[in-house]
Order: C-alpha cells, then structure tokens, then sequence
C-alpha cells in the first residue's frame, strides 16, 4: 500500500510517502509560515523525489486535529481533495497521537500536549500499547497535571510547546515526569502514514476536523445569541 501523508495541524508542517511499510520519503518543518502556500509544493516535491506518481497512491492519510483550527482546515482539505479526485480512501489520524508515536518505545505513559492559550491544552494519554487511556481533551494544564499524579509510573511528556509548560510539569510531578531531547517533541508524518494504513476508512464526508472545543469566534457567536 501506498500512502501519502499530510500534517498541518500545527506549526510543524509534515508530508511523507510511505510505500508498503517503507518511509520511502518524508519533509517536515517547523516555522511559521503559511502552510496553503507550502502544502502542495512540499507534495509535488516529495512526490517527484520518491519517484511517486498520483496514481500510485492507495491511501491519504492527515492529521485531523486538535490543533490550529486553520491548519488542521488546510490539510483536511487538502487531503480530501486529492482523495475525491484520485477516487482513493482518506483516513483521519489524531494529531496527539501523531506525537505520541515518537514515544512508542517509552516503558511508561505518553502524554503528547499542545498550547491552546491561556493555561489550557489539548492532550490525552497513552499507555504503551498506545492505546489512548485518557480521552483526549482541552483543559487547563495545571488541572490536568494534578490528575496524572495518582499514575505511579513514569510519563513521557511530548509537545512542541514543551518550553512553555516544562517547569510546572516538573514541579508538579517531579521524577515521575520525563522530557526527552528536541528532536521527540514534533511529529513526523511517516508515523502518520503507518498508522493510516491500518485504519479502517469511512467515507470521505464523514472527515471533519477534531477541534476538542470551538472557535473563539463561535464562542462569542453563540454567546450573543444567548442574551438576545
């Protein structure tokens, strides 16, 4: 099985070709810039790269959230676009579990967040089975942190935002918790890729973004209607 896939639900922007179990090809970048303008290019790159025509894929597999609510619109889209026009299977991947796979070798807990302002996260956590153990969720992080400390054993933590939460979550749980190096905390698409192809596909509509909450904007929507 061939398969294509697409993380931009961050600012970490990730494109893999994964071609029967091989990582034949795989682009990752951590910067802020546009991920609409870079996306298809990346694609096209990658693709020439690998050798890798359109109709040689089977599969598209994209990070559908949670994260940033235009980046996970800008790659959902994208893969369902290409999907739709292929005539091939799309498959959803949660973005946490996306980080949570760099800790597949960890012997303990796996607990992948992202910064979603103003003390919350988004984050769940993982056995290491990978097996999701807590829901994912948006919550604040220190509430968060108070519920991981009945866990009497070690937890990876995994995040691109690591450096804004990394003391409290040393001071909340002390040697119980576990920072790795850099190069841990960021997802890569191959993983993505690996888990999609054994996903079972629903149909391509049923694909919509996993926020965990809803848009500020929405919020505020909603809150005005409300009190009208």
């Amino acid at each position: 099985m061939n398969v294509l896939a697409i993380d931009t639900s961050n600012y970490v922007m990730g494109v893999a070709i994964v071609k029967d179990g091989t990582v034949t090809g795989e682009l990752v970048t951590n910067v802020k810039k546009n991920h609409s303008i870079r996306l298809m290019p990346a694609i096209e790159q990658l693709m020439n790269e690998t050798a890798t025509k359109p109709e040689d894929l089977d599969r598209i597999a994209v990070a559908h959230g949670p994260g940033s609510y235009t980046g996970v619109r800008i790659g959902i889209t994208t893969a369902k676009t290409m999907a739709w026009s292929l005539q091939i299977p799309v498959v959803g991947v949660s973005s946490l579990e996306a980080v949570a796979r760099q800790g597949e070798l960890f012997s303990g807990y796996v607990c992948p967040f992202f910064d979603a302002r103003r003390g919350l996260v988004y984050t769940g956590l993982y056995d290491s089975n990978m097996k999701l153990v807590r829901d994912e969720t948006n919550i604040l992080m220190e509430n968060w942190l108070d519920e991981l400390k009945g866990i009497d054993e070690p937890v990876l933590f995994l995040s691109q935002d690591i450096l804004v939460f990394e003391e409290l979550v040393k001071d909340k749980l002390g040697e119980m918790a576990v920072v790795p190096s850099a190069a841990y905390h960021y997802a890569r698409p191959s993983l993505i890729a690996l888990v999609g192809a054994t996903k079972e596909p629903a149909h391509i509509h049923d694909l919509v973004p996993n926020y965990l909450r809803i848009p500020e904007a929405e919020a505020k929507w909603l809150e005005q209607q409300g009190k009208k």
